[in-house]
């Protein structure tokens, strides 16, 4: 007998926990991380976080990996995170009880990880200069990261107008980007998701994946508080992207 119809309500379910999208939000950087961890992270009891992995587990959001005498979880691939970037995009802002919680807000819009990419004002703008130098190229006329009409604000880009520009090359040399490396990974060199607090494409995928990871061993970027997704650009960050790319502001 073939199955039915997909049960989106359970998986959706899953999502509807406070709780448990606090554990799946400390994963969403793609670390993968102890149930011990986990709880302090997302404030929980160790009780309560095994519940939740139990769960995550079963419905394939989460897979876990045992090292000695200890387990460590992780999202079970990017399309999770994508899910939890498309709920964001849909839901309201929670209420700013206090000033470390707005900062934490202000801090998420402004530069943080999407699974293993750049994401918020900092991915946007690397994005969008990437394109201005012909790192990237648009391939449907349209020569910005705006939203284009056919993006649904509710679902990952499924489509991209974009393929490598004609400096791709050089500019990703030039910050220190493997490019041959990303071309050999085993998913889409390019991908792009429609940034839930900007609005505006960031490049995702292989590339993107290289891009972060290329910072971050530079020394451009840096979390901002040791397990949240946070990121602070640091002032060496600040000034290569300035000489590099042009940023200038942030």
């Amino acid at each position: 007998m073939t199955g039915g119809d997909v049960d989106i309500a359970h998986t959706a379910a899953l999502f509807a926990d406070p709780a448990r999208v606090r554990v799946l939000t400390a994963l969403g950087d793609g670390r993968s991380l102890a149930a011990s961890v986990l709880a302090g992270e997302a404030g929980l009891s160790a009780q309560g976080t095994s519940a939740h992995l139990a769960k995550l587990r079963e419905a394939g959001l989460v897979t876990v990996e045992r090292s000695g005498r200890h387990r460590f979880y992780r999202l079970a691939g990017p399309q999770v995170g994508e899910v939890l970037e498309t709920l964001a995009r849909l839901s309201p802002a929670q209420p700013v009880k206090s000033l470390k919680a707005g900062t934490r807000a202000q801090a998420l819009r402004y530069a943080r990880t999407c699974y293993d990419h750049l994401a918020g004002r900092l991915g946007v703008a690397v994005t969008a200069a990437l394109l201005e130098h012909g790192a990237l190229a648009t391939t449907d006329g349209v020569p910005t990261t705006q939203r284009r009409e056919q993006d649904s604000i509710s679902k990952p880009l499924a489509t991209h107008p974009y393929e490598l520009g004609p400096n791709a090359a050089e500019i990703f040399a030039a910050l220190d980007v493997d490019l041959p490396a990303a071309r050999r990974r085993k998913r889409p060199l390019l991908r792009f998701c429609l940034d839930w607090s900007e609005q505006r494409h960031h490049l995702a995928g292989a590339l993107g994946a290289e891009l972060a990871t290329a910072f971050e061993r530079l020394g451009w970027i840096e979390p901002r508080t040791a397990g949240h997704r946070a990121l602070r650009l640091t002032d060496t960050g600040h000034k290569e992207l300035a000489e590099r790319l042009d940023i200038r502001t942030l």
